[in-house]
């Protein structure tokens, strides 16, 4: 049996400039899914997105997945593109394998967590005060490069993530320090300023956006509190469930997060084409 993409709509071309389409599944002509694939908005024309991959049921499990998405990495080829990224559920383990199988690299997941309506307390001696506007600046810059840096280590190129660092922040705080239902909080102990939070409460739950202990103050748990702190803030603000990204390859991080109780939603993940 051939398996096939088959167009199902025309070349879409978006207001941002992204261009996308939509494909069935074919097996011998008989459509058993779909298929929709896209440029990416930040990243651009180089860059192509499988933003939807689904099988029908009954034909799941014949090898139709594997063969629409290297399919799929065609069509990005014949675009121009040089790289293909792809989300996967973080309960999709044939997913996640048939992804991993075909050379996709997990760049990033997302996680989250379920919270009690009682706020963790903070470890004696640790205590959070908001970070004043002065402290903001430099603070966000410092933030702003080890960000681009994080996406530069694993695979993009450096202007492209410079660009999307700089499109993150103009996106998420518009009014900088200012900005509505962004929490930028100090964690101290015993006097000493030691990490930093940056918590949104804009949606229904809460999201971890920058979480940092300072270099000189790490191996000590300052990391865990302020975990603890953005699930106080998160509760206080009405919100019963938290969210984070983390990079592939941060092992403390992953650990940290992994012994609170997080877990993990989505996977991001990404292959170059040659």
């Amino acid at each position: 049996m051939t398996t096939t993409l088959r167009p199902a709509e025309p070349l879409q071309l978006a207001p941002d400039g992204t261009r996308s389409r939509r494909y069935q599944v074919c097996v011998n002509g008989r459509p058993v899914g779909e298929v929709h694939l896209g440029t990416h908005p930040v990243f651009g024309d180089a860059v192509a997105r499988i933003m939807v991959l689904r099988i029908d049921e009954p034909d799941r499990h014949r090898g139709r997945g594997t063969v629409a998405a290297l399919a799929a990495e065609e069509v990005a080829r014949g675009w121009g593109c040089r790289r293909i990224e792809a989300s996967v559920p973080g309960g999709s383990g044939t997913a996640l394998g048939l992804a991993t199988a075909l050379g996709y690299v997990v760049r990033n997941r997302n996680l989250d967590k379920q919270l009690d309506a009682t706020p963790p307390a903070l470890p004696q001696g640790s205590v959070a005060r908001s970070m004043t506007e002065s402290e903001f600046g430099p603070w966000r810059a410092r933030g702003r490069e080890e960000y681009a840096r994080d996406w530069i280590r694993r695979g993009v190129p450096e202007a492209e993530a410079r660009a999307k660092a700089a499109n993150d922040d103009a996106v998420l705080l518009p009014a900088g320090h200012a900005t509505e239902g962004m929490l930028f909080s100090v964690l101290e102990h015993r006097g000493t300023p030691v990490g930093t939070l940056w918590l949104a409460v804009t949606g229904e739950r809460a999201f971890v956006f920058d979480v940092e202990t300072d270099a000189a103050h790490r191996g000590r748990g300052h990391g865990r509190a302020l975990m603890l702190l953005a699930e106080a803030q998160a509760v206080a603000a009405g919100r019963r469930t938290i969210g984070l990204n983390v990079f592939a390859g941060n092992t403390p991080a992953e650990r940290l997060y992994d012994s609170l109780g997080y877990g993990t939603t989505r996977y991001f993940m990404y292959k170059a084409l040659a």
